[in-house]
């Protein structure tokens, strides 16, 4: 039972540094798990959340999201739940480099998946992944009510959840979305209603620069974007 006072944290974590040889954007593809990078950021922000009063941690059905999520749980002495809802969005690219030169991008015949960046034509419409990222973070709050959880989930479904909640436009540029790897977006709840965003980067001394929130892609760097 809630009240109006009741306050709840949800963090919305993204995962961290994913292995990746072949630069390819890995989307929803099962089998691509942490970097040992990866496995340190996600140490971190078990070590960053270790004092907080973690009730519930959940993550995504993707390797990469449970392999960051064991650490919190472990330390809290919490079983790790799954929601399908938390997933990466889907995309059309997913598999493949992407690029102009020497990515996806080259072949005309993939040019009629970039005709609508408002929907986008590419993948999951925004809208779709916002119904779902709320449901998810309501069911959260829910599970964790005058307390705090863990959502541990993926960049874009990240990012536009949290536009829709500060009221943003939904369609935008991927390099200036504020969501590094490893960083937490903390929603807090006054009973049902999110009254405020913030934004946390414990692990951003591992990230590497040109993958710090809001750097531009650097030249000759990963051709994939970290999802």
């Amino acid at each position: 039972m809630s009240t109006s006072e009741e306050i709840t944290v949800v963090h919305l974590v993204r995962h961290g540094e994913v292995h990746n040889p072949d630069g390819v954007l890995y989307g929803r593809r099962p089998g691509y798990h942490l970097s040992e990078l990866g496995r340190q950021m996600a140490d971190r922000v078990a070590e960053y959340l270790a004092d907080r009063d973690i009730a519930y941690v959940v993550a995504s059905p993707l390797e990469r999201a449970q392999e960051t999520a064991a650490p919190v749980a472990k330390t809290h002495g919490l079983a790790l739940d799954t929601d399908d809802r938390l997933i990466e969005a889907a995309n059309v690219f997913e598999g493949k480099a992407f690029g102009v030169g020497d990515g996806a991008l080259r072949r005309p015949g993939n040019w009629r998946y970039l005709t609508n960046p408002f929907r986008p034509s590419w993948g999951e419409p925004y809208i779709e992944q916002v119904v779902r990222m709320m449901g998810a973070l309501n069911a959260a709050r829910d599970a964790a009510r005058g307390h705090e959880a863990v959502c541990v989930s993926h960049q874009l479904p990240i990012w536009i959840v949290r536009s829709f909640v500060e009221r943003r436009r939904l369609w935008h540029d991927p390099r200036r979305r504020q969501c590094t790897l490893a960083s937490l977006t903390s929603f807090t709840y006054q009973g049902d209603k999110i009254v405020s965003v913030g934004y946390s980067e414990p692990a951003r001394d591992l990230v590497p620069a040109h993958l710090l929130a809001g750097a531009r892609p650097v030249k000759g760097g990963t051709k994939a974007i970290g999802a």
